[in-house]
């Protein structure tokens, strides 16, 4: 398995402890933040606790009084989009920055946003295709 497939796992791994959310976004939304992973986590007042320390990226859990998380830093933009684009297949919510992204529920990353700015986006709603039987 490749690094970034495993990080993907990982990932995938939170989103299942995180469950799901919704609602909309009405705060304002500050400029986008930039840094290394420990001074992302620092904005938003967490540990990181390091999964994947690589070159092309840098994964850590983070939690704090918003819930749990995943915090990842790209070494390049097409590094990030391409990690962005596997992982969005385990559907939850992607808080996107330059070179970073926070993965986890609706909650988390709305309020995440309220600190790091960032854009939002959805990954694949597989509840649509849940089978009932």
């Amino acid at each position: 398995m490749t690094r970034p497939m495993l990080a993907v796992a990982g990932a995938a791994a939170v989103l299942a402890l995180t469950g799901c959310g919704s609602g909309g976004d009405t705060h304002k939304v500050p400029p986008t933040a930039t840094g290394s992973l420990e001074s992302l986590a620092a904005e938003v007042k967490c540990k990181p606790n390091m999964q994947t320390d690589a070159d092309e990226i840098r994964q850590a859990i983070c939690k704090n009084t918003d819930g749990k998380f995943i915090l990842a830093t790209f070494a390049t933009d097409r590094g990030q989009r391409e990690w962005i684009n596997d992982a969005k297949d385990y559907g939850g919510y992607y808080l996107v920055g330059r070179k970073w992204v926070a993965v986890g529920d609706n909650g988390v990353v709305k309020a995440l946003r309220g600190t790091l700015g960032g854009d939002v986006e959805l990954g694949t709603d597989h509840h649509a295709h849940a089978h009932s039987g």
